[in-house]
């Protein structure tokens, strides 16, 4: 199947979304019981940690952690919003740098100004989107000290639908930040797949949410591929993807290949799949890559290839540099849930 397809249905009875191009699986979001990332809570302090300047605060939904706290007192109630899932036995990460973000807009509390993503390059698309979201704010100014980020899905041809997301956002913003003093409680919810899907899956595709989409797209297929630690790569190289409790070993092998030029081109191969696997994964942490043969010549061309692939993923990753036992290390941020075990 040719283009795109945004497939809106339920995986064993959860809100599930999936992003499919010319037939092959390139994103996928699975509703869990945990907190969703983009929850705001009221939540009160409770206890400092020494040494790591985080304090523990108390939410509906149970204990969270909060890094990089200055003047909080314990008993001081404050808005905060969950920044990923927690991982087992842990508690809710969460940040005081709220955001109010949609398909079009995104309004900043502390952040003032209005900004227009750089990916809009065109002066008139520019001016005609910066002419919507005034209109917008005319009718719901923004809170005090909040701005606005105008997103690259924004073009000019959208000016009522830029401007409603903005008056959206920006009485969302106002309501919430109004509402800071008192008891722990749910403010806001983050977003299920479904709107997730809407908010950044902006490329045009079709949409298919009829019950059964999954099956007669094919992303059921699909899913039942990642339940294997085994990648199967072009040429019939693989590499093996191996998730444990401290990080993410992944092995690239070569297979029947004996050629002299086998490891670059399996490494090659697994560098473009990998960061489309991390994130159907739901993979983060500690990454540690133990590529195929790899003479230090070929590290610069690798590092560079895979660098491309995550400028384009939403999830912030940082290539640490090579290893002396020539192993490549990863630091990706845990915005998703593991899909081990989940399938």
């Amino acid at each position: 199947m040719k283009g795109s397809v945004i497939a809106l249905d339920h995986w064993q009875g959860r809100e599930a979304a999936a992003l499919m191009r010319d037939g092959q699986l390139e994103d996928l979001l699975i509703d869990t019981d945990l907190p969703r990332p983009g929850t705001i809570y009221r939540a009160v302090a409770e206890r400092p940690v020494k040494g790591q300047g985080g304090m523990f605060m108390t939410t509906p939904d149970g204990p969270a952690f909060l890094r990089q706290v200055k003047g909080l007192h314990p008993g001081q109630a404050m808005l905060v919003q969950v920044t990923g899932y927690a991982e087992p036995g842990k508690a809710i990460p969460v940040t005081q740098r709220i955001l109010f973000k949609s398909r079009y807009a995104i309004v900043t509390p502390g952040a003032p100004g209005i900004n227009v993503s750089r990916r809009i390059k065109d002066d008139d698309a520019r001016d005609a989107v910066l002419e919507a979201a005034h209109q917008g704010l005319t009718d719901a100014p923004l809170p005090q000290g909040a701005g606005l980020i105008l997103r690259s899905s924004c073009t000019a041809d959208l000016a009522d639908e830029i401007a409603e997301d903005v008056i959206a956002m920006a009485s969302l913003a106002g309501q919430v930040l109004a509402d800071a003093e008192g008891a722990a409680e749910l403010l806001v919810e983050g977003d299920g797949p479904h709107a997730q899907a809407w908010r950044e899956w902006v490329e045009p595709a079709a949409i298919e949410s009829e019950e059964g989409a999954f099956e007669h797209l094919g992303v059921a297929d699909a899913l039942d591929t990642l339940k294997s630690a085994h990648v199967h790569l072009p040429g019939g190289y693989s590499m093996i993807i191996e998730p444990t409790s401290a990080l993410v070993a992944i092995d690239v092998n070569t297979g029947g290949d004996t050629s002299p030029a086998s490891g670059l081109k399996a490494n090659m191969a697994a560098f473009r799949d990998l960061p489309r696997q991390l994130r159907l994964r739901g993979l983060g942490g500690q990454i540690i890559v133990d590529p195929a043969p790899c003479p230090k010549k070929e590290r610069r061309q690798l590092e560079g290839l895979l660098k491309a692939g995550l400028k384009k993923e939403p999830t912030e990753t940082i290539v640490a540099g090579w290893t002396t036992l020539g192993l490549l290390e990863l630091q990706r941020k845990r915005d998703r849930m593991p899909i081990k075990g989940r399938l």
